[in-house]
């Protein structure tokens, strides 16, 4: 499973950092990036809820 951001879309609001802070990083230059590429199972559920909650909806999930 991987994330994967639709910089496009995304306006680096952090709400996916304050739900997986380990898979989500909003630099000082407001660009957000994602911390590893391979996601455990263990990190689906916040992951998920991340994505869910993404005002601009940048954020979706891929099986490997």
């Amino acid at each position: 499973m991987k994330v994967v951001v639709d910089y496009d879309l995304c306006e680096a609001n952090a709400i996916c950092m304050r739900i997986a802070p380990d898979i989500f990083k909003v630099d000082d230059k407001d660009a957000l990036h994602i911390l590893q590429q391979h996601l455990p199972e263990t990190a689906r559920a916040k992951v998920a809820e991340a994505v869910r909650r993404c005002p601009r909806q940048a954020l979706s999930i891929v099986e490997d």
